[in-house]
């Protein structure tokens, strides 16, 4: 009886210890994340096909998607920056600088093309979210589909808040935590935020012995005989990283056409051209050449005194965390003493 009773009692006991097992490794699986956390919603955007204003949308995620298509290099790479290269299915529009930390990775990928992406090519991937800049979200040829017409597939989408308008610098950094919600990254969005919030405090502190902006204007040109003026105006993501390196847009706030007569007139500081650094990098030089040598510009402060940049467009239309990195490049250019 009593030797009943012993195993008994042992077996009552053994049966505790494994269910408080099962409990703690429970606890523990919650705590780290798993499905038992989703649903997540997070709210972003859409725009009505043809309609000129983002409006907010939800975007709910039973699980963690598979399956992402990114429809720029820039997207793509913020992504690698949070561990999730077995998740990208494809990558659209692979052109521009190359995030350098992240090359070995990103050479792993699938690219689609050099150029945007249609929406046919997009959804080849077989995707279940659909991530990147806002302006490729439509149904031309060179989109990769509205919000809403992939949400009625049963396609995700996420746009990037840095790249719809209102948007600045701070942007990126939302983007990052709302994409660490989606899959679950925190610890690293966490450490992502906090290198890039040191490189973008490194550079105010390298300027910060300049006590007034200069001002710019972007010309959008690749043929030097060709001066066009893009008042890029309301491109607040774009205007926002420039002031970090103390530069004022001459034409911040307008917008259409700028006139050679105008852009003279207004007689910037600085001048900025686009670059396609793994593209043609030789053509900004002949531009610059072209804009030095053009007698109708001799008047201008840029001119005389040899200041124009080129800046690579992802730096400033990827609406993405590398516009530090062109910026930083800028500033090291225009200001080469103060990054000794």
């Amino acid at each position: 009886m009593k030797k009943y009773l012993y195993i008994c009692m042992t077996v009552m006991i053994i049966s505790l210890l494994a269910a408080c097992g099962n409990e703690t490794e429970s606890n523990a699986t919650a705590e780290e994340g798993t499905a038992e956390e989703y649903p997540v919603t997070i709210t972003n955007y859409t725009k009505a096909e043809g309609g000129a204003e983002w409006e907010e949308k939800d975007q709910v995620f039973d699980q963690a998607p598979e399956r992402i298509m990114a429809n720029t290099r820039p997207a793509a790479e913020l992504l690698l920056h949070l561990g999730l290269k077995d998740k990208i299915a494809g990558v659209g529009a692979s052109f521009g600088a190359p995030d350098s930390t992240v090359k070995e990775d990103y050479h792993d990928l699938n690219i689609l093309s050099d150029s945007y992406v249609g929406k046919e090519v997009a959804l080849g991937t077989d995707p279940d979210l659909i991530f990147g800049r806002g302006g490729l979200f439509t149904n031309d040829e060179w989109g990769v589909g509205t919000v809403d017409s992939l949400n009625e597939m049963g396609v995700n989408t996420y746009v990037l808040e840095s790249s719809i308008p209102g948007a600045t610098y701070e942007s990126i950094y939302k983007d990052i935590e709302q994409v660490s919600d989606i899959f679950n990254v925190q610890d690293k969005a966490e450490a992502f935020i906090s290198q890039l919030k040191e490189q973008e405090q490194a550079i105010l502190d390298n300027l910060s012995s300049i006590e007034e902006d200069k001002t710019f204007v972007y010309l959008h040109m690749t043929d030097p005989n060709e001066v066009s003026v893009y008042a890029s105006g309301e491109e607040s993501f774009f205007n926002d990283v420039f002031s970090k390196v103390k530069l004022t847009n001459a034409f911040e706030g307008e917008t259409g056409e700028v006139s050679l007569e105008t852009l003279i007139e207004t007689d910037p500081d600085v001048l900025i051209i686009p670059t396609w650094i793994d593209n043609d990098p030789e053509n900004a030089e002949k531009v610059k050449e072209g804009l030095y040598s053009n007698p109708k510009l001799s008047s201008m402060k840029a001119i005389q005194n040899e200041q124009v940049y080129a800046v690579d467009y992802n730096y400033m239309f990827g609406y993405s965390y590398n516009a530090l990195d062109g910026m930083e490049i800028l500033a090291e250019e225009m200001y080469p003493e103060l990054f000794e």
